[in-house]
C-alpha cells in the first residue's frame, strides 16, 4: 500500500465526476432530436478547441468548429449526400493552417464517430444503455483515481500522462467490470456487458492518454477554458468519446449480440 496518499485535489475530481453525471443525466433524459443538437453543439466546440490547440489562425478554429458541427448534424439528420460534401470541406480546413494536420483529422473522426455513436445508442438502445456507457467511463476514471493514490507504482506513460499507474489502470478495469456486473445483474443486458464495460473501460483510459498527448506536443496545459477552473470539454469527454469510438466499433462490427447489447 502507497503510504501518504495524495488526496489534495479529491474535492475537485468528485466536483467533476458529480457535475458529468448530472449533465449526461439531464441530456439522456431529454433524448431525441434534442440530444442531438446537443451532440452537434459539443462536437463544434471540441473541433474549436482542437483547432486552438494546433497553432492555426483564429477565425479557422471557428470555421473548423462549424464544419465539424455541421458533419455530425448531416450525419444524424440530413442525406449522407450532406454529411460527405462537409466532410470534403472539413478535410480541406484541416490541411489549412493546421501544423499537426494528421493529428487534427483524427481527433475530428474521433469526435464525429463518438458523437453519432452517443446518438445512435440513445434513439436505438434506449436510455438504459446510454447511461451504463456514462457510468462505466465515470467508474473508469474514479477507480484509476483511488487505485492509483492508495497503491501507486510504475508510470504507465509518464512522458504523456506523468501520474497515470499501472495500478490506476487496472483499478479503472476493476470498477468498469463491477458496474457492468450489476447491469447484468439488473437484466440490462447478456454477461458479455461485462466484458464490453472493460473494454469500454480500456477505451476511455486510451482516449484520456491521446488528448493528454495532443496536449502535451501542443504545449498547453488544458484543451481551452471554457469550464472555468476545469480546462475544457476535451479535458472532461475525452474518455467519453474514446468509450464511445469503441462501441461504435463494435456495433459496426455486428458485436452488439454477441456481448450483451440490445
Amino acid at each position: 500500500m502507497k503510504s501518504g496518499a495524495d488526496f489534495s485535489d479529491l474535492r475537485t475530481r468528485i466536483i467533476s465526476a458529480l457535475a458529468l453525471v448530472f449533465v449526461g443525466l439531464a441530456l439522456v433524459w431529454v433524448g431525441g432530436d434534442a440530444f442531438g443538437v446537443l451532440l452537434v453543439i459539443a462536437a463544434g466546440l471540441l473541433g474549436w478547441e482542437t483547432s486552438r490547440m494546433h497553432a492555426s489562425p483564429v477565425l479557422i478554429n471557428y470555421v473548423f468548429g462549424l464544419l465539424l458541427a455541421a458533419v455530425v448534424l448531416a450525419a444524424m439528420f440530413l442525406p449522407v449526400l450532406w454529411a460527405v460534401v462537409l466532410a470534403v470541406l472539413l478535410l480541406g480546413a484541416v490541411f489549412l493552417g493546421h501544423n499537426r494536420p494528421v493529428a487534427v483529422l483524427l481527433a475530428a473522426v474521433a469526435i464525429t464517430v463518438g458523437c453519432y455513436t452517443l446518438q445512435i445508442l440513445r434513439s436505438d438502445f434506449g436510455i438504459g444503455w446510454t447511461l451504463w456507457l456514462l457510468v462505466v467511463v465515470v467508474a473508469s476514471d474514479v477507480g484509476g483515481y483511488f487505485a492509483g493514490k492508495m497503491i501507486g507504482g510504475p508510470k504507465i506513460l509518464p512522458r504523456i500522462s506523468p501520474k497515470k499507474t499501472w495500478s490506476g489502470t487496472v483499478g479503472g478495469w476493476v470498477l468498469a467490470a463491477l458496474v457492468g456486473g450489476l447491469a447484468y445483474l439488473s437484466g440490462l443486458g447478456g454477461a458479455g456487458i461485462i466484458l464490453l464495460s472493460v473494454v469500454v473501460a480500456i477505451a476511455a483510459q486510451i482516449g484520456d492518454l491521446l488528448e493528454s498527448a495532443m496536449k502535451r506536443r501542443a504545449g498547453v496545459k488544458d484543451s481551452s477554458n471554457l469550464i472555468p477552473g476545469h480546462g475544457g470539454l476535451w479535458d472532461r469527454f475525452d474518455g467519453t468519446i474514446g468509450a464511445a469510438c469503441a462501441l461504435g466499433l463494435v456495433l459496426a462490427l455486428g458485436g452488439a449480440g454477441a456481448l450483451g447489447l440490445g
